[in-house]
C-alpha cells in the first residue's frame, strides 16, 4: 500500500489483464449470471449463514468448479481481477448447474475491507497466487503482513487457509510473514489430495517448479 495527496492507494497484486475472449467466455459474460456479484454487494445477505469459502485469484476457475461439486454444502466466494477467467468460470458453473459458486471482479482487499463481516469466512484458498518474482516487485505480492491480519480478522476461529506456490522464494516470503502474526498456526503440509491440476500447475511443472503445499489455521486470539 502506498499513499498519495495522503490517500492510501493499494498497489495491484495482480496484473488486471482484461485480454481477448472466447465466444463462450463473451457469452457468460454477458448473461447476467445470477452468480456474478457486485463489488459491493451485501455478502452477509447472499450467504445468508451458510459456510463460505473464499477462493482468492482463480485463474480459469478449474479448482473452484472440482471443490463446489464435491461440498456442495459449502459456499464459494471466488475473486479475482482477470476478466477472461471469470467468464470461463461463470461458463462452468451455468454448464455444471452449480448453485454454490458466486464470484466477483475486484481486488479481494475492497472485498474483504467492503464486504465480508468478521468471523464470517469459513476457509480460505488462494492457490498459485502471482509471485512477482523480480525483487523490485516483491511489494506487490498479496500476502503481505497487513493483509494476512485483515483475511484472519474475517475468518472463523479455526478456519483454515490453504496456499499453493512454486515460487521457493515466494514460500519462503509466506513462511516469514504469517510466523510473524499471532492471528496464525501452520507451515508447510504435504499436497492435499482433494486439490486438482491446475493449468497453472501444469504449466509451472512443465518448467521444473515444484508445488509447495501451506496450510495455516486461524488460531485463538
Amino acid at each position: 500500500m502506498r499513499r498519495r495527496n495522503c490517500v492510501e492507494v493499494l498497489l495491484p497484486t495482480t496484473k488486471h489483464r482484461r485480454g481477448r475472449r472466447t465466444a463462450r467466455q463473451e457469452a457468460a459474460l454477458a448473461s447476467a449470471s445470477a452468480y456474478l456479484l457486485a463489488g459491493g454487494a451485501d455478502l452477509a445477505a447472499v450467504f445468508d449463514g451458510w459456510p463460505v469459502v473464499l477462493d482468492m485469484g482463480f485463474g480459469t476457475g478449474e479448482a473452484v468448479i472440482t471443490y463446489a461439486e464435491s461440498d456442495p454444502a459449502t459456499r464459494i466466494l471466488a475473486v479475482d481481477m482477470h476478466t477472461p477467467g471469470i467468464g470461463d468460470l461463470l461458463a462452468s458453473i451455468a454448464e455444471g448447474g452449480l448453485s454454490n459458486v458466486f464470484v466477483i471482479e475486484a481486488d479481494v482487499r475492497e472485498v474483504l475491507t467492503n464486504g465480508v463481516h468478521t468471523g464470517m469466512i469459513a476457509g480460505a484458498r488462494s492457490l498459485f497466487p502471482d509471485p512477482w518474482p523480480k525483487k523490485r516487485h516483491h511489494r506487490r505480492r498479496l500476502i503481505q503482513p497487513e493483509f494476512v491480519e485483515m483475511l484472519a480478522d474475517r475468518m472463523m476461529i479455526g478456519a483454515t487457509w490453504h496456499i499453493a506456490t512454486d515460487w521457493p522464494d515466494y514460500a519462503k516470503h509466506i513462511e516469514g510473514v504469517l510466523a510473524a502474526s499471532s492471528q496464525w498456526l501452520g507451515g508447510r503440509v504435504p499436497r492435499p489430495h482433494d486439490r486438482p491440476l491446475t493449468r497453472f500447475e501444469r504449466r509451472g511443472l512443465a518448467a521444473g517448479r515444484q508445488p509447495i503445499d501451506l496450510r495455516y489455521a486461524r488460531a485463538q486470539s
